[in-house]
Order: structure tokens, then C-alpha cells, then sequence
């Protein structure tokens, strides 16, 4: 039997591929809504981001997220990120 393929994804913050499962993915819905995609399965354009607060720097500085969901994120879309990384960061 074939093993069963895992799914990668690049990471915006860190640029590092990643297992799809291991990151935390942002949609922009077709309404255009900004969302944490929890089950990785909404439709819409997505980008995947490290479980990690360095990443979120990361992209947070190079404007990565905006460039990549072609829009500009809410503060509080940016604020959950924030929490969901700490708690998720050993030694945060």
C-alpha cells in the first residue's frame, strides 16, 4: 500500500514549508470576510502562518498577509492571531 501524501504549505512569516495540519490558516472569504480558518477548509484565498509569534512579526512587518489576501486585515483579526500564537509558543 502507498503512503498517504502530506500536504505542504509555506509559512508567510518564516518562509519554511510546513505540514498543511502544524499552521494556523487566514482566509478572506468571497464576501471578503477576514477569518481564522480552524478546519483549513473554507473556501476562499488563504495564507498559513506558523504557530509561532516570530512568524506573525514576521509578516506583520513586510505587510505579507495584506499582499497575500489582497486586502487589508482588521485589528482584531490581528489580535486574535496574536493571542492564538502565545498560547500556542512554549515560554510565551
Amino acid at each position: 500500500m502507498k503512503p498517504r501524501k502530506i500536504p505542504q504549505r509555506m509559512c508567510i512569516g518564516c518562509q519554511q514549508m510546513r505540514s498543511k495540519r502544524e499552521m494556523v490558516r487566514v482566509v478572506r472569504t468571497p464576501e471578503g470576510e477576514i477569518l481564522i480558518d480552524e478546519s483549513g477548509k473554507k473556501s476562499g484565498r488563504g495564507a498559513y502562518l506558523c504557530p509561532q509569534v516570530s512568524c506573525l512579526q514576521a509578516a506583520v512587518k513586510a505587510k505579507r498577509l495584506q499582499r497575500v489576501l489582497e486586502t487589508p486585515i482588521p485589528e482584531d483579526v490581528w489580535q486574535d492571531l496574536q493571542a492564538r500564537m502565545e498560547a500556542t509558543t512554549p515560554g510565551a
